[in-house]
């Protein structure tokens, strides 16, 4: 596949923001707004167009968290990724900065990235079936 058809963001994977104290972040989201929080704060599913089923995982992070470096932003964004490996390829050859080495879990393959802003975008090809 080229770089010119390869498909690169499939949707939002994930949203991660840091917090003074993240069990009472969660708890005040689920208190409030009826977020079924637990560990790790909300995984979120739904199904995409074509009736797959996809997650999203919304999780406050503590302050001091080293997680986001080098970006000392509050936040930080995950993007669902088709083929990470070759997508990191096409990236690193258009200049982009990557962060780290890809790392592979039962539940998908992670990659980062830094923005021009210099935010910290994790890449994120999902294995999409809800862990059990």
């Amino acid at each position: 596949m080229s770089k010119d058809n390869m498909k690169r963001v499939t949707g939002l994977g994930g949203f991660f923001f840091k917090c003074d104290d993240p069990n009472a972040t969660k708890e005040w989201y689920k208190n409030h707004l009826g977020i079924p929080t637990d560990q790790y704060g909300w995984s979120f599913w739904w199904k995409d167009k074509e009736g797959n089923d996809c997650m999203t995982q919304w999780t406050p992070f503590d302050a001091g968290t080293k997680y986001f470096e080098p970006s000392q932003k509050q936040f930080m964004m995950n993007f669902r990724v088709e083929n990470l490996e070759e997508l990191l390829k096409v990236l690193k050859e258009e200049g982009v900065t990557i962060v780290g080495e890809m790392e592979t879990y039962e539940y998908g393959k992670f990659g980062w990235i830094l923005d021009p802003e210099g935010n910290k975008i994790e890449l994120w090809e999902p294995i999409d079936e809800p862990l059990l």
